[in-house]
């Protein structure tokens, strides 16, 4: 969803003042932009705390960072169109739109991402790391090659983790998840029977539960108590016709994006584990 749809989709809710200062975006989203907050405030005929509220109303962490992803959202070159693939398509036809789809959806995700959502979820990532808590990894079929991806990225770092796609395991492994412990549940579809049963399961037992998956699915409900995290991944595959391919990109991104900060967030005494493993791993490449 883009910034303007999901202005769109909020907008009978938010508050008379509130949707002032929205119907002034959707009508020239790129003046918006661009406008200092003074004249924000005056073109909407509100106060510049209004202005601001308004973007936290729509998920946003203030008026710089919405102005931030809008300027994105409205001056990229790439259309943000999702097109299928039809069955008369040439290889030069595939090439283009495979591509174009992934780098749309790739720059839609860096504009709609919600930063304190990842805040959240890089806190409590490296603050179960600091202590040596468990940080588990769960997803199936394609998502279980994401969770494999985000164990190995993970272990790199001194991370006590694992991932499992097996849904048995995975309920067994929930179970003995206890509060200081997170469980990243990832899944493009947030409908697995396994992965509902399995992120219940964990947040009964006092766990943290980061769900990577789309907003308005069941396994995105199941992330709105206070050791719940939901870094919502939206994207216009259908899940139902054929094997993901953008969504599979969006989540390996997500997990780059949570690797990166709580590599950040553990500090310099990671450095010289990691110049031990290249220099390990330099030696066994060119032993014999």
């Amino acid at each position: 969803m883009s910034i303007l749809e999901r202005v769109k989709a909020a907008l009978p809710a938010l508050p008379p003042a509130e949707q002032r200062v929205a119907k002034l975006l959707l009508a020239d989203a790129r003046s918006f932009a661009s406008l200092p907050v003074s004249e924000l405030a005056d073109r909407s005929h509100v106060s510049k705390p209004t202005v601001v509220r308004f973007c936290r109303s729509v998920g946003y962490d203030g008026l710089a960072d919405f102005k931030l992803k809008l300027a994105g959202s409205v001056n990229e070159g790439v259309p943000f169109v999702h097109r299928a693939v039809d069955e008369d398509d040439k290889p030069q036809d595939i090439i283009v739109k495979v591509v174009d789809n992934a780098v749309a959806a790739l720059l839609h995700y860096r504009n709609d991402a919600a930063s304190h959502a990842f805040e959240r979820a890089i806190d409590a990532l490296a603050d179960s790391a600091r202590h040596n808590r468990r940080i588990e990894f769960y997803g199936v079929g394609n998502s279980g090659i994401v969770a494999q991806d985000a164990q190995h990225k993970f272990f790199r770092l001194g991370v006590n983790t694992v991932a499992t796609s097996d849904g048995h395991v995975q309920l067994m492994s929930a179970t003995m998840l206890q509060p200081g412990d997170c469980a990243v549940i990832i899944s493009n579809s947030g409908r697995s029977r396994d992965l509902l049963d399995a992120a219940d399961i964990a947040r009964k037992k006092g766990a943290t539960i980061i769900i990577i998956t789309a907003s308005a699915s069941p396994l995105a409900q199941l992330a709105l108590g206070p050791s719940q995290i939901l870094l919502a991944v939206d994207h216009p595959e259908d899940f139902d016709r054929y094997s993901p391919m953008v969504s599979r990109l969006l989540h390996l991104i997500a997990v780059d994006i949570l690797t990166t900060g709580v590599a950040l967030r553990l500090g310099q005494h990671l450095r010289p584990v990691l110049q031990e493993i290249k220099k390990n791993l330099r030696a066994k490449r060119y032993a014999g």
